[in-house]
């Protein structure tokens, strides 16, 4: 899949894939479809090219950058973003905001190291696919949303009380780091007082 012919707006969210152990192309290709801008951390390199992807943005070390001076050439335009600090994510997410961007879908990101994102969540929105599922931040206060029969996990402050409203229940649960509840189809509402994480099937 190319996207040298398009001119990117920094409407759709930017795909950040820093690991894609467990990921298939059959997920990947479904946030490819309306050509975001892609950043792919060094380590991510060789399989996201295997599958034909263009890459914009490859975060790595100095002396992969060196190595790999080639794939400015085949991957035109590209730009290396060397990381001086080893954190490609936080690298990522500083160059998305510079460039305006206001949304990102991460791959390969561990929802356990989601403290990480709490600089970021005022300035931009991210997704999370991990484990297959799909994880976005509800900050405090009230998020209600349509679901089919599905089982989500929640997970946030151990101990928070989060209230869970839809057609079946009216209940607070206390939070036990990772918490998954059954829903049933229809409209459900979470209500907290402090950042969680809600997890969909994907």
């Amino acid at each position: 899949m190319s996207s040298h012919h398009f001119v990117k707006e920094q409407q759709e969210p930017a795909l950040v894939i820093l690991d894609l152990q467990d990921f298939s192309w059959e997920r990947l290709s479904g946030l490819l479809e309306w050509v975001p801008t892609v950043l792919v951390a060094e380590e991510a390199v060789d399989q996201v090219l295997s599958w034909g992807i263009k890459i914009d943005v490859i975060i790595s070390s100095e002396r992969f950058r060196n190595k790999n001076t080639q794939l400015m050439e085949e991957q035109y335009p590209l730009r290396f973003l060397v990381s001086q600090s080893g954190e490609h994510l936080k690298e990522a997410l500083y160059y998305l905001l510079a460039s305006d961007h206001k949304a990102a879908h991460l791959i390969g990101f561990s929802r356990q190291d989601s403290k990480q994102l709490d600089e970021f969540l005022d300035k931009m929105d991210l997704t999370l696919f991990d484990e297959g599922r799909k994880y976005y931040p509800v900050q405090g206060g009230s998020f209600k949303k349509w679901f089919p029969a599905t089982t989500v996990e929640i997970f946030g402050p151990n101990g928070l009380p989060v209230q869970i409203r839809n057609s079946e229940m009216d209940m607070i649960l206390p939070l036990e780091f990772v918490t998954q509840i059954e829903l049933p189809e229809g409209f459900t509402e979470f209500s907290a007082a402090t950042l969680i994480w809600i997890g969909e099937e994907v």
